[in-house]
């Protein structure tokens, strides 16, 4: 069950940056569910490996190459699916950092509702 509200939380945070950012597009919730779950299977499989590849310039930058890293899987997630578009590099940054932070805030909310006050 949390796993099905996480997921539904990460749609929620997805459907958010078009508003934000201009150069990010999703058609429907259908397409944000998917590209959720896309996003899910590329920073799982792919990241890792590409955070591996690029470790000397993460580390001559002192992480900030991160960034980078997170916006290309975030690119590479709008090219896959097509009810999803990222228009290119800058919109794909910025979205990234604005689903990074939304999904962040809701998953902050999601464990203060667990704490017995």
């Amino acid at each position: 069950m949390k796993l099905l509200l996480v997921w539904l939380f990460n749609a929620v945070a997805l459907l958010l940056v078009p508003y934000i950012v201009p150069g990010v597009h999703i058609d429907t919730l259908y397409s944000a569910l998917i590209a959720v779950v896309i996003l899910g299977l590329v920073n799982t499989v792919i990241r890792p490996i590409f955070i591996l590849l690029t470790l000397p310039v993460t580390l001559l930058t002192l992480g900030l190459f991160l960034f980078v890293v997170n916006a290309l899987m975030f690119w590479f997630a709008g090219d896959i699916l097509s009810g999803f578009r990222v228009d290119g590099f800058v919109a794909a940054l910025f979205g990234s950092i604005v689903y990074s932070l939304a999904s962040w805030l809701f998953s902050w909310m999601m464990q203060d509702q667990k704490r017995p006050r």
